[in-house]
């Protein structure tokens, strides 16, 4: 008896909570949101680029000094990713001819998400927020797959 009021009573409690979160459309535009931030650099197109960013976004990573041998935060804003993926690939020659780009969603709420970009040789971690109705990038923290490299 008691196992059937406690299957009750929680059946009962998972169908009155009203669950909010990922959907399909919000998924799709998440993914290219991601996609959009990327492939920006692969064919040089800074508005691309800027319609994926909020203005106020910050790109982080680790780096070593040289000098000192010290770990430090470097930082990147908005401004900085548009004019990258302006000039970065200008010539062709960054990327290979079929680049990977491979976009998970690691936590997608009503109007907040977590996102996964590997590309090539480096790892992206984003954070992206609904405003107005838009996803738009306001975090991104990432590193090449190689950590060697970040000196």
């Amino acid at each position: 008896m008691q196992k059937y009021f406690l299957f009750t009573m929680l059946f009962s409690l998972a169908m009155s909570t009203k669950i909010i979160g990922q959907n399909k459309a919000d998924s799709i535009a998440i993914k290219q949101l991601a996609l959009d931030y990327i492939e920006s650099q692969h064919k040089p197109n800074s508005t691309q680029m800027e319609n994926a960013l909020h203005p106020r976004m910050v790109k982080r990573t680790f780096w070593k000094d040289k000098g000192t041998g010290k770990d430090f935060l470097y930082e990147y804003f908005a401004e900085n990713m548009v004019i990258l993926a302006e000039r970065y690939n200008i010539k062709g020659d960054k990327f290979p001819a079929n680049p990977k780009k491979e976009v998970q969603l690691l936590d997608v709420s009503e109007r907040t998400a977590s996102i996964k970009l590997i590309a090539d040789e480096w790892i992206d971690y984003m954070h992206a927020v609904k405003l107005n109705g838009k996803w738009t990038i306001v975090n991104v923290l990432w590193q090449f797959n190689d950590q060697n490299r970040h000196q």
